[in-house]
């Protein structure tokens, strides 16, 4: 069945509403599983956030709302996917391996940057 079909039966069956909803719900559907490759493949679609809590328990006076730390988290959930990739020996369908270390490179630079400004509140 084509999208447009799909989105015509959709469109049927929940007439009222705006009619952009239903094109970019079915957007957000593919640009979730495409994700779900890059960061679940071969594991559970859930993956990636409980092996991030397990991490950051580890931390219990953590405050997300230190600038810092929120660059620091944004580079570890970019390091994780990389590292799920290589456990797993593929490349992401979205976002690659190398594009990952590049996103930790950055957020470890705007981090440090970040913690240098006096955000950080040591």
């Amino acid at each position: 069945m084509s999208q447009a079909a799909v989105i015509a039966l959709l469109k049927e069956m929940f007439p009222h509403g705006h009619p952009d909803f239903i094109p970019d719900t079915l957007a957000e559907m593919a640009l979730h599983s495409r994700k779900s490759h890059d960061y679940a493949r071969g594991g559970n679609p859930l993956g990636n956030f409980e092996r991030r809590a397990a991490f950051y328990r580890r931390y219990p006076g953590l405050d997300l709302g230190n600038p810092v730390v929120v660059a620091l988290v944004d580079a570890m959930k970019q390091f994780d996917a990389a590292l799920w990739m290589l456990s797993q020996k593929y490349e992401g369908a979205v976002e690659g391996i190398g594009t990952r270390l590049g996103d930790v490179s950055v957020y470890a630079k705007l981090a440090r940057i970040l913690n240098e400004e006096g955000n950080g509140e040591p």
